[in-house]
């Protein structure tokens, strides 16, 4: 059609309700990275407190030390990530089906309820189970929250206050190195794992009322639901008004039509968040193993029996080896959401998939090695970690916020939760099979030949960046989701 039904909307300039709107869906994915991340962190602390300072905490340590220690370990760290995928698939389905309004504030709850629940496991499989349901709630957000941001956004600002939204991973992530540093430091290990896995259940539940508040998007209640006067009081929300006196429909597609018309795009989206998580939550959930072997472990070799007050000085520095990369990545995301909406979200994507490829390739190619071993490397290696720790930078100033905002704008309303769910549970199965396999990867083929891989899967998104990803800067989502509408003439406001 001709005229944009929600020119009012897109030609807003950002508002105090847009940044409201932000806080209340940003939150989410504040908690959703704590929770994530926080698991290598209680790993590491029930690990190392039994091999270095001889503590056993009943329930946990025989199932993370021993024989079938890599297995226990790999299933409690990408636990949450499986029914994450499936989380993003039913909640972006039933976002289309029943609306945004409908379901939003049901993920927060399950979240807050999972990781509540997680400090109180009384075993392993109890723990694993918690954080099962705390990952559903955790897939449940990423549709939700990014596709009610884009829908209430303005043109101008849309990749920056979708970016905002999940910039938010960045804080989640430092707070968790932060609280897992303070708990390792100060507390025993056995109380210090509960208060990092509990204390994630409290910025998810600030904000389940709020998200039980806000009003269906006006777009989805105009384009999908033909409600009239739904949407104009959604725009009120962002204190505009909407133009509009016939019912504007998007229209349907069969499965056979979305596929022949969106799936090229599918491919672009889900392919390239496959890919992303492959090497964030690999080297990110167990960012310590990954570089100690680069930087060195603060922990003596050996089985050597220390002190409690010693293991806890040791932890807390080895938590706070893994957390530097985040450190150094955490300004990316906000070079993303400064620079999103003037250079683009293909270019940002595609030169951070380059650059993580480079510096993938870099570090594995100055690394000495003993079979599976980094033994040195042919610069010193702090400068070698410098390099590597710069690949966090450029995932977040790249294509870990890119993945999160394009499918938000580039599907048709009637799809665009279910585009977003389909994409981001493709990044979570990268994510869950990197996160099962990382521990037997590290003791079968080492770090050199991990980096190796993950340079070969960043080239491989940079292709597929170029190849199937639109740039949907500067426009209006319909006309970026080439979107179908339909004028009804003479039709009463439901």
């Amino acid at each position: 059609m001709s005229n944009n039904p929600f020119k009012s909307i897109d030609s807003l300039k950002l508002s105090f309700n847009h940044i409201k709107i932000w806080y209340t869906a940003g939150m989410g994915f504040f908690t959703d990275a704590y929770d994530l991340l926080i698991i290598g962190y209680i790993i590491a602390t029930i690990e190392y407190a039994h091999t270095y300072a001889g503590i056993v905490i009943p329930g946990f340590t025989e199932y993370l030390v021993g024989h079938n220690a890599a297995f226990w370990t790999g299933l409690l760290a990408s636990s949450a990530i499986w029914t994450a995928i499936i989380g993003q698939l039913l909640f972006g389905y039933l976002g289309d089906r029943l609306g945004r309004k409908s379901v939003y504030g049901i993920e927060a709850t399950l979240l807050t309820l999972g990781a509540f629940l997680s400090a109180l496991a009384w075993n392993l499989p109890a723990l694993i189970a918690f954080r099962m349901l705390m990952g559903f709630g955790i897939g449940g957000d990423y549709p939700i929250s990014s596709t009610i941001m884009s829908e209430y956004a303005n043109v101008k600002d849309r990749g920056k206050l979708v970016a905002l939204v999940f910039a938010n991973q960045g804080i989640g992530s430092i707070v968790a190195a932060v609280v897992g540093i303070v708990s390792a430091l100060t507390l025993p290990p056995d109380i210090a794992w509960r208060v990092m896995a509990g204390i994630g259940a409290i910025p998810a539940a600030t904000v389940i009322y709020l998200r039980r508040k806000v009003p269906e998007t006006p777009r989805y209640s105009l384009l999908a639901k033909g409600n009239i006067e739904e949407a104009k009081k959604a725009a009120e929300l962002l204190g505009t008004k909407l133009d509009v006196n016939k019912r504007v429909i998007s229209k349907r597609l069969s499965v056979s039509e979305f596929f022949a018309k969106y799936g090229l795009l599918l491919i672009g989206t889900a392919g390239t968040w496959f890919i992303l998580d492959i090497a964030f939550y690999g080297t990110g959930t167990y960012s310590s193993a990954v570089l100690a072997p680069i930087f060195g472990s603060p922990f003596p070799n050996g089985h050597v029996t220390l002190s409690l007050a010693e293991f806890q000085a040791d932890l807390a520095k080895d938590l706070f080896l893994g957390a530097i990369p985040f450190l150094v990545g955490f300004p990316g995301y906000f070079t993303a959401v400064a620079l999103m909406d003037k250079l683009g979200r293909k270019v940002i994507q595609l030169q951070g998939f380059v650059m993580m490829a480079l510096i993938y390739g870099i570090v594995a190619s100055i690394a000495l090695t003993s079979g599976t071993k980094i033994t040195g490397f042919i610069i010193p290696s702090t400068l070698a970690f410098a390099i590597y720790s710069l690949s966090y930078f450029f995932i977040d100033f790249g294509p870990n916020t890119t993945t999160f905002v394009i499918p938000a704008e580039v599907y048709p309303v009637r799809y665009r939760t279910t585009g977003h769910g389909i994409s981001a549970a493709s990044g979570k199965l990268g994510a869950a099979i990197t996160t099962y396999l990382f521990p037997l990867l590290l003791t079968s083929i080492g770090i050199k030949n991990i980096l190796i891989m993950l340079a070969i899967v960043s080239i491989i998104g940079a292709v597929l960046t170029y190849l199937f990803v639109p740039e949907p800067k500067h426009k209006p989502l319909e006309e970026v989701a080439k979107e179908e509408l339909e004028e009804e003439q003479n039709v009463q406001s439901q």
